[in-house]
This record gives C-alpha cells, structure tokens and sequence, in this order.
C-alpha cells in the first residue's frame, strides 16, 4: 500500500450510493468532540482507501461514513492512502475492474442495484439508510463480527430491511436496535459475513 497523503475531501469521489445517517452524526460528534489537531491526528491514523481512476480522480472504497461526517463538521481536510490505480482504463473499463473487486456498491436505500453513473460526486450527496445504520449499532453492539469482507454492512442492512418493517425502524431506531441484535444471533443469519451466533 502507498503513503498516507493529506486530501481536501471534496476531491474524494464515493464508490456508493448510500450511508446510514444516524451513524454518520454519530461520527460527526465524535469529531468535533476533539481539537482540531486531534481531528487531523485521527484522520491520518483512518485514512481513506482509493482506486485512482480515470482523469486521475480518487474513488474512496471505504470510509464513507468517516469522510461525510468529518465534511459534515467542517473539515476540509483527511487523508488517503492509494489500493490500485486504474487510471489508464476508460470509465466502462473502470467500473468493471471496480466491480471485479468490489469496490463499488451501486445500491439505494431500498436495496435496488443503479447504474454507476448514478453515484453522486462527493460524500455530501450520499442519501440516508437507515437500515445501514442498524446494521452499525448491531454490529457495535456484538450482534455480529467485523470483518473485511466487502460491504458486510450493507449485506446485514440488507437482511434487516427484509426482516424489520421500515415503520418500526423509523418510529423508534434505538428501540428496534436489541430486536435486530437477536434476529443477527438467529439461524436466519447463519451464513452473513461475520455471523457469530
């Protein structure tokens, strides 16, 4: 992997179409909880992975929430650290690779693959799911596993949003949070990366 190398994070292209809201503002109080030198010393010690891509633009494959609730705090700058550099293929040859590798992951928040060309251009355009916020606080709660497969959250946002009726997951997120933790334990689960129950 390359040095880490400082990026103001409006020049960070998304690889999704989605975060989890909650846990971005989360993240957001988290960050403004510290000094900005402590901001900046945290920020390098997660720096964001990127694929260079065509016209040399920097696609972030992880991090998402990180680098929309520093830029939700008014941060200007993180930090990166280059995956694989792509940067010579043309743009459908590009999201092929990206696909390959998955390292994109072009799904709503209802669970509906898109065309890449909808993926917004900065983090800031990301649109809220909920259930990827679920799968955050049950996951940090030992519901299951972390793990570097990729888009492991997405796969339990997934899961959940097949078991959990929005309208509970809305009314009262915090109280759906303990339900979910039981369903990741459940047999249901087994086979979900990171399962552990």
């Amino acid at each position: 992997m390359s040095k880490i190398q400082p990026i103001a994070i409006k020049d960070l292209y998304p690889t999704q179409l989605t975060v989890g809201l909650i846990e971005v503002e989360d993240k957001k109080k988290r960050l403004l909880a510290m000094s900005a030198k402590d901001q900046q010393s945290f920020l390098q010690d997660h720096p964001m992975p990127v694929v260079v891509g065509p016209q040399n633009r920097l696609f972030i494959t992880d991090h998402h929430h990180l680098a929309r609730a520093a830029s939700a705090a008014g941060i200007a700058q993180s930090y990166y650290q280059v995956l694989d550099d792509l940067g010579s293929l043309n743009l459908d040859g590009f999201w092929i690779e990206m696909n390959k590798n998955q390292w994109v992951h072009p799904l709503d928040e209802h669970g509906v693959r898109h065309q890449y060309s909808q993926i917004p251009e900065h983090v800031d355009a990301l649109v809220d799911d909920v259930y990827r916020s679920l799968a955050g606080y049950v996951r940090d709660a030992g519901g299951y596993d972390k793990t570097p497969a990729a888009f492991a959250e997405f796969v339990w946002a997934d899961f959940f949003r097949r078991n959990i009726a929005i309208e509970e997951v809305t009314a009262n997120f915090h109280a759906v949070v303990p339900h979910a933790h039981d369903l990741a334990k459940s047999k249901i689960a087994k086979g979900l990366p990171g399962f552990n129950g």
